[in-house]
C-alpha cells in the first residue's frame, strides 16, 4: 500500500470484537489477568493502550520503522531519546536549532553531565572535525527551525555509522509523507506530532520512532521508566489527523510555495527562506533526499521597526505560536520559539530581529498573500510616512 492508505487505513479492522472503523478509545489504566502469569498484553496504561498501540504502530510504518512510541509532547520525545546517554557523553547538534530543544540541552541536561557542540551540519568536514571520543549521536532537524537549513541526511548518517554514533533526526517540518530519515541511514526519528500530524492545533504529542531491535528496546525501557506517555483521548485525536496528512500536506505545500513567491517581490521584504524555491542553497539536496517542502517559510523584513506593524496588522494569519495546522500562523522567533537561546548564539546563527516564520496554513492562498501584502504595506508607514 501507498503511505497515503496505510494512514487512512490506521486502526480499521483492528477492533475485531466489534469492527469499528474508528478504532475506540480505551480509557482503561489497568487491566484484568486471565490468570496467573497471563496478560492479554495489556497491564497498565503507561506501558502500553490499545489505543496508543494503533497510533504507535501506525508512525512505525509511516517511518519504516521498526517501533514507534507515543510521548506526552514533543519535547517529551527529546527528553526520552536523551536517556539513552550517560553523564559525560557529547552529541553533535544542529545549529540552527528549535529553542525549546536548545533550552533542554543547555539548562537542564547539561547540569547532568552531557555536553553538546552546535554545528552547521551542512559542512561535512566540521562536522568530522567535532567528533570527540565522548561523542556519542549526532542530532539533526533538516529543515532546520527557522532558517530553513537543509542537512544531507545520508552523509550525516554515513559518517556517523564510521565512528559507531547513533542518527537522530527530527522530522517535524516534513513528516514521513515528504522524508523519511530512516530509509536514508538514520537510527531516529522525532516529531513534534502537535505539528503537522495532528494538523489542527488542537492537540499536544510527541513521537519517537526508531530502527533496530536492540534501539527499539532501549527506547521502549525509556519511555516506560519516564512515563512521559501520551493519553487515550490525545493518541485517537491525533491518529484522525494523521488520516488527513496527505491531503493537508500538498495544499500546505502549494500554498507555502506561492507565499514565498510573492513575498520575494514585495519591497518590505529583504529575503526569503524556502527550500522549495530553485535558488535555495539547500534545493538540491532537498529534492534528492525528500518529495516535498512543507509549508514552512521564513523572511526577513528590511527594517526591525517593520516587525510590530505588520504582526499588528495580520487578519487572516494569525500572530502565534507552534506550526503546522490548518490555519495559518506567524511566529516572531526572536521573542517566541527562541527566546531562550541567548542572543548573541541566536543572531550568530542568524535569527535576528528582522526574521520572521510563517506556517502556511490551508486556506486560499489569494486570500493569505491578500493579508500578507497589506501588513507588509502598513509596516512600511513608519512614523507617520511611508519608508
Amino acid at each position: 500500500m501507498k503511505l497515503e492508505t496505510k494512514l487512512i487505513q490506521a486502526g480499521v479492522g483492528k477492533d475485531e470484537k466489534t469492527g469499528a472503523v474508528s478504532f475506540p478509545v480505551y480509557y482503561a489504566t489497568a487491566y484484568r489477568h486471565p490468570a496467573l502469569g497471563q496478560s492479554t498484553g495489556y497491564d497498565y496504561t503507561r506501558t502500553a493502550n490499545p489505543t496508543r498501540t494503533i497510533l504507535e504502530e501506525t508512525i512505525a510504518i509511516a517511518e519504516s520503522g521498526d517501533a514507534g512510541f507515543a510521548c506526552a509532547s514533543g519535547m517529551a520525545a527529546v527528553h526520552t531519546v536523551m536517556g539513552l546517554f550517560s553523564q559525560g557523553d557529547h552529541l553533535i547538534v544542529s545549529l540552527d536549532l528549535y529553542g525549546g530543544t536548545y533550552r533542554l540541552f543547555e539548562q537542564v541536561l547539561s547540569r547532568y553531565g552531557l555536553t553538546f557542540s552546535y554545528v552547521d551540519l551542512r559542512d561535512i568536514v566540521a562536522l568530522k572535525n567535532a567528533i570527540c571520543p565522548d561523542t556519542k549521536a549526532i542530532f539533526v532537524e533538516t529543515p532546520t527551525n527557522p532558517l530553513m537549513q537543509i542537512t544531507d541526511i545520508r552523509a550525516v548518517a554515513q559518517l556517523a555509522k564510521q565512528h559507531s554514533l547513533l542518527t537522530i533526526v527530527d522530522n517535524t517540518f516534513l513528516t514521513p509523507y515528504c522524508q523519511r530519515p530512516l530509509e536514508l541511514g538514520a537510527d531516529i526519528v522525532l516529531h513534534s506530532a502537535t505539528k503537522y500530524l495532528a494538523g489542527h492545533n488542537d492537540v499536544l504529542a510527541g513521537l519517537i520512532v526508531t530502527k533496530g531491535e536492540e534501539l527499539s528496546e532501549k527506547i521502549r525501557f525509556l519511555h516506560n521508566s519516564i512515563g512521559a506517555v501520551l493519553g487515550p483521548q490525545d493518541c485517537w485525536l491525533l491518529i484522525r489527523g494523521m488520516k488527513t496528512l496527505a491531503l493537508r500536506m500538498e495544499r500546505h505545500q502549494s500554498n507555502a510555495l506561492i507565499v514565498a513567491e510573492k513575498l520575494r517581490e514585495h519591497p518590505a521584504v529583504a529575503e526569503v527562506f524556502y527550500p522549495g524555491l530553485p535558488e535555495h542553497p539547500g534545493h538540491e539536496i532537498q529534492v534528492n533526499q525528500a518529495t516535498g517542502h512543507s509549508g514552512m517559510v521564513s523572511f526577513r523584513v528590511r527594517d526591525v521597526e517593520q516587525v510590530g506593524l505588520f504582526l499588528q496588522n495580520l487578519q487572516i494569519v494569525s500572530f502565534a505560536e507552534s506550526l503546522g495546522g490548518v490555519e495559518s500562523l506567524c511566529t516572531y522567533p526572536a521573542t517566541q520559539t527562541h527566546a531562550d537561546i541567548p542572543q548573541e548564539v541566536r543572531e550568530h546563527v542568524g535569527v535576528c530581529y528582522r526574521l520572521l516564520r510563517l506556517s502556511v496554513g490551508i486556506e486560499h492562498p489569494d486570500d493569505v498573500v491578500a493579508d500578507l501584502f497589506q501588513a507588509l504595506n502598513a509596516s512600511l508607514v513608519v512614523g507617520g510616512s511611508v519608508r
